[in-house]
């Protein structure tokens, strides 16, 4: 699947700071040794709502659905759809808490991946990204939030 990589780190400079566009070209250096890559099929779930949480990603190519389970067992609706660049699975990377929606691969995707322990070497060893890395959590989950308030108001 795409191009053949050792390391996050060797993956092209614009490829990175594409993803981590919230970091400067200096900062991305530094957080990619912090990264892993991570490869799932078509249809191959990634999280399962509340199972725990140890770690997030971010899409490098394809696309997820974002799923809640309904009253009616087997049966989801979707939530979202991400794809290149998204965020995923930051709640729990974050408290390394319960997921609370299952992701599954809508056709073949890979992740920069993000462990909680490397999170917290993060928060500890480089300061500055980790503050800037939790400023875009924040901000991607106030977007999510706005963007859940305004279906749930066409909704009532």
């Amino acid at each position: 699947m795409g191009e053949a990589v050792k390391t996050v780190c060797d993956l092209e400079r614009d490829t990175l700071r594409g993803i981590l566009k919230f970091l400067n070209e200096e900062e991305v250096s530094e957080i990619c040794s912090y990264l892993r890559f991570r490869a799932w099929r078509k249809g191959e779930v990634l999280m399962h709502d509340g199972e725990q949480g140890d770690f997030m990603g971010f899409v490098l190519d394809g696309k997820l659905a974002v799923k809640k389970e309904t009253s009616f067992p087997g049966r989801f609706t979707l939530i979202a759809i991400l794809d290149r660049g998204a965020m995923v699975g930051e709640i729990s990377a974050v408290d390394r808490g319960l997921r609370t929606a299952t992701v599954a691969a809508m056709e073949d995707v890979r992740l920069l991946i993000l462990s909680c322990d490397d999170m917290e070497r993060i928060i500890v060893e480089k300061p500055a990204i980790a503050f800037k890395l939790l400023k875009r959590i924040i901000h991607v989950l106030s977007l999510r939030q706005r963007r859940a308030y305004d279906r749930l108001s066409a909704l009532l």
